[in-house]
């Protein structure tokens, strides 16, 4: 199979990396100078699973690309997910599947919508990874996992999703195919937006969360609330999610921050709003009591440009 990774950035980098490692196919889409990097210099990973490396792959800017692909990777952030759907269509064979890996909720669907005649799965990882440096990629931590599946109503058969999660698990991603990728979205949702609010909204990495405290409380705070936004919209949970939450960010770097909370420091555009106000509103639509979350937004909103 042949891969194509829209958004080389943290998550879509990694996937690369680790991809390309293993000799897989590769082709990222990517711009401006951190492409240049890329093609000049080959993508240069750094991992505390797989070490320190320079892999050569194809990059492009999403106009240059011509070719198709089997497995194309959406890895952009929640707000670029309108500058996709021509990239998608021009890669895009009738066997080509597409996985969304995003932090904002409902992507698959989303996506689906635009592009009708393309298979657009739905999918989320877990993991932290960014940017560090022009064509550099940093991967922190012991965590790297993925989550796809199809939804009901698309006839995909289990050998197809087989196929896609075997290989990504020879190139050391841990992967699970959801039989509920619904449920697997919002609970990614859920940890992100309670992970990410608390981090900018106390200005910590996430060792300040791991510890008892006030900051723990906001994150439990957080994910109470988007808990019970989920099982308003009858989200089945397979473990108590506050609990799951606790349990994923105590195994996370201490050093890590979240991508949100690195935009919003930088100034530069950020998913704030999938990842807390559409959090707010969805829950204020189902009669949800949240406030931790608008304790949260009290400090954001003062902040037009964010």
């Amino acid at each position: 199979m042949n891969y194509l990774i829209i958004g080389t950035g943290g998550v879509g980098g990694s996937i690369a990396g680790f991809l390309a490692l293993e000799g897989k196919d590769v082709t990222c889409i990517a711009r401006g100078k951190h492409l240049e990097a890329i093609r000049q210099h080959g993508l240069h990973l750094k991992s505390d699973l797989k070490g320190d490396h320079y892999i050569p792959v194809k990059a492009y800017t999403a106009e240059e690309y011509d070719g198709k692909a089997d497995i194309i990777f959406v890895c952009v952030k929640g707000y670029s997910i309108d500058t996709i759907p021509a990239i998608i269509a021009k890669a895009s064979k009738p066997s080509t599947l597409v996985i969304p890996i995003l932090n904002v909720y409902g992507t698959g669907p989303r996506i689906g919508k635009m592009v009708p005649n393309v298979t657009v799965l739905d999918g989320c990882i877990y993991i932290v990874g960014f940017i560090s440096g022009e064509g550099e990629i940093s991967q922190m931590g012991n965590i790297f996992r993925l989550v796809f599946g199809a939804r009901p109503e698309q006839r995909i058969t289990r050998g197809d999703l087989d196929a896609v999660a075997d290989e990504l698990r020879t190139c050391g991603i841990k992967v699970d195919i959801s039989d509920d990728i619904n449920r697997d979205t919002f609970i990614k949702w859920s940890f992100i937006s309670a992970m990410a609010c608390t981090g900018a909204y106390h200005d910590v990495c996430m060792g300040e969360v791991q510890h008892a405290g006030t900051v723990r409380e906001t994150f439990i705070g957080l994910s109470r609330e988007s808990a019970e936004i989920g099982r308003r919209l009858g989200i089945k949970y397979l473990e108590e999610p506050v609990s799951y939450n606790l349990k994923v960010i105590d195994k996370l770097d201490p050093h890590s921050s979240a991508s949100m909370q690195k935009d919003i420091a930088r100034g530069h555009e950020s998913e704030i709003q999938g990842i807390l106000f559409d959090m707010i509103d969805l829950g204020t639509k189902l009669g949800v009591d949240m406030p931790t979350y608008k304790t949260v937004a009290t400090k954001f909103r003062k902040d037009s440009s964010i």
